[in-house]
């Protein structure tokens, strides 16, 4: 029997899925893949040690300070501000940004996801930390009212 492949899309419909379904954990096993999602940060025990490793949330990000609107992750994965290593951020504090403004990535399956504001604004807060696992509806950035 043939290996199972997932599409970046096909990845984001399944998280998308969980995400409307209120569904605490999924798990899909068939021949040729494994896929296990589950809401929260704690590894599962039968994990091996290098995978909870890579599964355990990093440091708890600072809470946003309340204010404007937040651009929250849209999906389970590790955040990068910049396209590359050694390469600037996407955004600084002080950035404005349009809703279509590339603010960071997060990296699912080896995948890359590039994460657009959805508002208008200027970055007033980073609140998570660079190379950080960061959970669905994680606050990201904080932005102020354009001027």
């Amino acid at each position: 029997m043939s290996a199972v492949a997932l599409s970046d899309e096909d990845v984001r419909e399944i998280l998308r899925i969980v995400d409307e379904s209120g569904l605490d954990e999924l798990r899909i096993d068939v021949p040729g893949l494994y896929l296990h999602v589950r809401r929260g940060g704690e590894p599962l025990p039968a994990m091996a040690p290098a995978a909870a490793a890579t599964a355990a949330p990093a440091a708890v990000p600072a809470e946003p300070e309340p204010g404007g609107p937040t651009i929250d992750a849209p999906m389970l994965g590790t955040f990068y501000r910049a396209p590359a290593p050694g390469e600037p951020p996407y955004v600084e504090i002080g950035t404005a940004v349009e809703p279509s403004t590339v603010v960071c990535l997060i990296e699912v399956m080896k995948m890359m996801n590039s994460v657009q504001a959805g508002a208008a604004g200027v970055v007033a807060e980073v609140c998570a930390e660079n190379a950080a696992l960061v959970e669905f509806g994680q606050p990201l950035f904080r932005l102020e009212p354009a001027a």
